[in-house]
């Protein structure tokens, strides 16, 4: 079986050649731990009796999300997917361009006011 869906481009940048093709060559599976332990995936969580404990995991990745600005993770999202696929220089070059759009914005005026008065911001995604 050949891996599709960009299998063979992904892995590689995840965990590293050597790795990717061990694991595309030999077919092997992986369980949760060892995907944890070389970086395939971030979190491993022990199921539950409801059999929902990945999504609770999720939504509590999600709630820790929540209060950052809507704006600079909109453009952190895209700076990171877009810098992945090309070269370093280019990368801090998208990087520095999705900087500047958080200049203009109000939520950027909220932080930091916010880090100012030392309370939490109240981003509007503005």
């Amino acid at each position: 079986i050949f891996p599709n869906l960009g299998g063979t481009q992904r892995l590689p940048r995840t965990i590293g050649v050597s790795l990717a093709k061990e694991l595309i060559f030999s077919a092997r599976v992986v369980d949760g731990e060892e995907a944890k332990s070389i970086g395939l995936i971030s979190h491993v969580v022990e199921q539950n009796e409801a059999g929902d404990a990945a999504y609770r995991r999720a939504l509590a990745l999600a709630r820790e999300f929540l209060p950052q600005g809507p704006v600079a993770m909109r453009v952190a999202k895209l700076a990171i997917n877009q810098g992945m696929e090309v070269d370093l220089v280019t990368g801090l070059a998208i990087e520095e361009a999705c900087y500047a759009q958080t200049i203009p914005t109000k939520d950027r005026i909220e932080g930091l006011l916010a880090f100012k008065e030392k309370r939490p911001p109240r981003y509007k995604g503005e």
